[in-house]
């Protein structure tokens, strides 16, 4: 367990080091990382893939967001919480400031949303509220749909242009950390050394400051899908068939 409670300025100033962060959708999935010493926890919005059964992140709802954030901050993690802003819950920056507070209501201490230079005045506006927060650039998985799947960003001059950007404007903005999903290697790399927050990379090489995965992906507890840039370094869905078929035989 990490010895401090950890806050957005002290993952601030891990920048260079390697920050592990996983997600975390109820209690107990919380608790457990917390013991493991993980410095941050995202209870992400892929809960509706791996948790709800939508085919994507575009149908969670605020409510179902704080549902799970109450559950994961039960733990009292000494690692920072932060949670997703759902898909069209941040239109406008009313909207962003109103939806980041109910999610810090319900426990997270920090939030995320996926954009750039697009929803630059929503971040600024959380920001000045006082909450911390966390960009997304890349792949954006709420925009799925209108981009037709998911694809790496930054293979052509114009994406790599517009992420450089898109980073130094949300670094401008107050954010104090960035996930680049799906970034093409050497341009996340690229990002990486060229501002002073931390990035935590998912899917896009190994050069950025930290590493994020959805959990059900690093244990194989969610078999009917894995990404092909992840690794399960465990099949725990096998484990858990081979436990309940053997119980099942005994009764």
């Amino acid at each position: 367990m990490i010895a401090t409670k950890m806050t957005a300025e002290l993952i601030r100033r891990l920048k260079g080091q390697k920050i592990p962060a996983l997600t975390a959708y109820d209690y107990p999935m919380a608790k457990l990382l917390d013991e493991i010493g993980l410095p941050l926890i995202l209870v992400g919005d892929s809960l509706g893939m791996v948790v709800l059964g939508y085919p994507d992140t575009t149908q969670v709802t605020m409510a179902e967001m704080e549902h799970h954030v109450r559950a994961a901050a039960r733990a009292e993690p000494r690692a920072l919480l932060a949670a997703d802003l759902p898909y069209k819950c941040y239109e406008s920056v009313a909207e962003a400031v109103a939806n980041a507070k109910r999610l810090v209501a319900a426990g997270a201490e920090a939030v995320k949303a996926e954009g750039g230079r697009t929803i630059l005045d929503q971040v600024k506006g959380i920001v000045a509220a006082g909450i911390p927060f966390v960009g997304h650039l890349g792949m954006l998985p709420q925009h799925v749909r209108e981009e037709g799947g998911y694809r790496v960003k930054g293979k052509v001059e114009s994406e790599r242009e517009a992420l450089l950007a898109d980073a130094a404007a949300l670094v401008e903005a107050g954010a104090f950390a960035l996930v680049l999903e799906l970034v093409a290697p050497p341009v996340a790399k690229e990002i990486t050394e060229g501002i002073p927050i931390p990035t935590i990379g998912i899917g896009s090489g190994p050069d950025c400051d930290g590493q994020i995965l959805v959990t059900t992906d690093l244990l194989g507890t969610f078999p009917w899908f894995t990404p092909k840039f992840v690794k399960p370094r465990l099949n725990a869905a096998d484990q858990m068939r081979a436990a309940i078929e053997e119980w099942k035989k005994s009764v």
